[in-house]
């Protein structure tokens, strides 16, 4: 059938994902394509809507804990101790992060494909970038460590100097540019305009994370700094 002009084609199963683009010029996006793309998307679909609330969710709901338990130390109260409180909300962030991934990929599975992207060059180019997603994604976390990763500096968990070497080398937030490659790149494999649109909304959330949670971080360890000074 056609939808607004545009050709779509069958839907085919659809490839799933476990799973940034810091320096993208959003003042440079093709607005006509956009409005293509758009025109695509059915945005009354409870299952985009849902796709969307998962990932706003998210960084809200960790941040949150996050800041909480910086604050009040509720969580290692609870819990006995600081790792275990830590490993504990970074199970759950886990979880939902799984969940995010699989309200997408329904998302992508119940609207239509587009035609424009339906090309074997773009196909390759989706299995690209989740292959670098999945090597900033993995590498970031060896290089942090599960507590370096799932916020063990609001528990008190601090490393002993920042991490420098690659993928931190390359971008300041390997673990979130990572995730959006892969969530771009299943979009593409996928030929999916849903997909495109709910990448977009992963960066854009994602960024609004990073200006929250960067200079909160940095102030943990300027504390830390201090406390030493004094001794």
């Amino acid at each position: 059938m056609c939808k607004n002009g545009a050709t779509v084609v069958a839907t085919p199963p659809v490839l799933d994902c476990c799973g940034g683009f810091n320096n993208v010029d959003y003042s440079k996006v093709d607005l006509p394509v956009m409005d293509k793309v758009l025109g695509l998307v059915d945005v009354s679909d409870p299952r985009f809507c849902v796709a969307v609330i998962a990932i706003l969710f998210n960084p809200f709901f960790w941040n949150v804990m996050a800041r909480w338990e910086h604050r009040t130390r509720g969580l290692t109260r609870l819990l006995g101790g600081p790792y275990l409180a830590c490993y504990c909300l970074g199970f759950l962030i886990l979880l939902l992060n799984v969940y995010r991934s699989h309200s997408i990929t329904v998302a992508i599975r119940a609207q239509v494909r587009w035609e424009m992207l339906s090309s074997q060059e773009v196909f390759y180019l989706g299995a690209a970038l989740m292959v670098l997603g999945s090597v900033l994604v993995v590498t970031s976390f060896l290089a942090l460590g599960f507590t370096g990763t799932f916020l063990g500096d609001y528990f008190g968990i601090l490393m002993d100097q920042k991490v420098t070497s690659f993928p931190f080398n390359v971008t300041e937030n390997p673990m979130y540019w990572g995730s959006t490659a892969n969530y771009l790149g299943l979009a593409l494999m996928n030929a999916s305009p849903v997909g495109v649109i709910l990448t977009a909304v992963v960066a854009i959330t994602y960024q609004v994370a990073i200006i929250f949670e960067g200079p909160f971080t940095e102030n943990i360890y300027r504390q830390r700094a201090q406390c030493c000074k004094h001794k």
